[in-house]
């Protein structure tokens, strides 16, 4: 008997927004675990299943037996596989975007963008299995030829946050995949349905059972089961300072490769030379764009004397136009979860207890439970302040006065962190000495210091970052391969 379409079960609302463990091929594991949407108090965004030790121990053995396979196909074909995959995102952008928005609280522009960055990413490393990996060299010797290549690690874990719930796994997952290497991925709790659609596109582009495999589930569970499993040979992971350097000790007593992206706090240096007005649309791109939920967004800035009063109106009338609510249709998303919202208020409360002004931004509360926090802005601090030198991951920016340009410089040079810096003025003496000076892994000049392009490398130093292995364009290649070098003779 021939089934026809009506006899098909048809998806319910639940089945669309349900993720499940991609284990060998297969979706695996009971929906246990809820997540709301931020804006909608009540409203379920979606379901995942909580991974346990062994769901990530056959994971890594499905991925451990689809590799050698993998990384014998030739890397056009593989590329083809992410290419195809790029694509399917493409097709789908906008039903993926709606689901990003409901489970992360971003605006659906910002999850157009990223649904967009993420398929940019699997086209532009498909697009690397037609280039040269490897190089000729000269040797010494009589009738010899060198010659180097670069080798996949095996299978490889990779640990992705909340905040680029697409991006961010397809930045990890192309390069490792071109290379030749198997994956096995742990999405944040908070979104699993965006990193879902990657593996879904991934798997119906035509990837080999097994060579991507996603587990759900808690960090300190499935996490850790994959940074201590012997099979893991390398390890990339974005999220804060303090789980990343745990992560770190682990996988280096057994001398496997770890690559950390952290935290930041980002400064910018506004000078007398700039325009008041276009120095404010970059500091509010970069403080309240994403609703400041990035590790490359603006938190601290530092202003000499000239221009402090009308930079100060200038980005408080900036912040008025960031709205929060609802990402469907407000100019900033809702706060991720409800944790966080409090951090992002008590992190501003206690500032002003402490004798900071609040330019903008005051909140007493939704009374509809939304995760809807303003944009804020803080003056009047010292250096040494908390909102100043501590990450609060929100749209807050504190602004505080410096002297000259040298003050500045050493201001924003005095942290812990170093992942994007920037400075606002209109000296290309003084931009090119800031770009040499400052202490980060991206500089920017006249712009904001979130967002970079996908084809360059990514990383920050001192606790942002291990400072080793960089992400995107070409170099996250590195990360993912190791060298072999060979020597023939006629």
């Amino acid at each position: 008997m021939t089934s026809t379409a009506t006899d098909l079960p048809t998806a319910t609302a639940r089945d669309l927004i349900t993720a499940r463990h991609l284990i060998n091929g297969e979706w695996l594991g009971e929906a246990d675990t809820e997540r709301t949407n931020p804006a909608r108090p009540g409203e379920l965004a979606a379901l995942s299943p909580s991974g346990t030790a062994s769901d990530v121990d056959a994971a890594i053995t499905a991925a451990a037996a689809a590799q050698p396979a993998w990384a014998a196909l030739p890397a056009p074909s593989r590329g083809a596989i992410l290419m195809a995959a790029g694509n399917l995102l493409l097709e789908r952008q906008t039903a993926i975007a709606e689901d990003l928005v409901r489970e992360e609280g971003k605006t659906f522009a910002e999850a157009k963008g990223e649904v967009r960055r993420a398929s940019d990413v699997l086209r532009f490393f498909g697009s690397l299995g037609w280039a040269a990996t490897g190089e000729v060299l000269p040797s010494g010797l009589p009738g010899t030829t060198i010659t180097t290549r670069r080798e996949a690690l095996g299978v490889v874990g990779l640990i992705t946050p909340w905040n680029f719930p697409i991006a961010i796994p397809a930045w990890k997952s192309a390069p490792a995949l071109i290379s030749g290497n198997s994956v096995v991925i742990k999405p944040a709790e908070l979104t699993p349905l965006s990193a879902t659609h990657l593996a879904r596109a991934l798997q119906d582009a035509g990837l080999p059972a097994g060579v991507f495999n996603v587990v759900h589930g808690k960090g300190r569970v499935v996490g850790d089961a994959l940074a201590r499993d012997p099979r893991i040979a390398g390890l990339s992971f974005t999220g804060s300072t303090a789980v990343g350097l745990g992560l770190q000790e682990i996988l280096n007593a057994r001398r496997a490769r770890v690559q950390l992206e952290m935290g930041g706090k980002n400064g910018v240096l506004v000078l007398d030379d700039a325009d008041p007005r276009k120095a404010a649309k970059v500091v509010a791109a970069g403080a309240f764009g994403l609703t400041g939920q990035a590790c490359t967004a603006t938190s601290r800035v530092y202003v000499t004397p000239g221009i402090r009063t009308a930079f100060l109106e200038a980005l408080t009338e900036e912040a008025a136009a960031y709205t929060p609510g609802d990402g469907m249709d407000s100019a900033m998303g809702a706060v991720v979860s409800r944790q966080q919202f409090e951090q992002n208020q008590a992190a501003v409360r206690s500032a002003v207890e402490r004798g900071a002004t609040l330019l903008c931004g005051e909140h007493n509360g939704d009374p509809t439970g939304a995760l809807a926090f303003p944009a804020a802005v803080l003056t009047d601090l010292p250096y040494d302040d908390a909102a100043v030198t501590e990450e609060i991951f929100g749209p807050v920016v504190a602004v505080l006065e410096v002297a000259d340009y040298e003050a500045g410089l050493t201001a924003i040079n005095d942290s812990r962190y170093g992942l994007t810096a920037g400075i606002c003025t209109d000296s290309l003496a003084l931009s090119t000495d800031f770009a040499a000076r400052a202490q980060a892994g991206v500089i920017k000049v006249n712009r904001p210091t979130a967002g970079l392009d996908l084809n360059v490398p990514f990383g920050g130093v001192k606790d942002s970052s291990t400072n080793t292995f960089r992400e995107q364009g070409k170099s996250a290649l590195d990360f993912f391969t190791w060298g072999k070098t060979v020597y023939t003779g006629v």
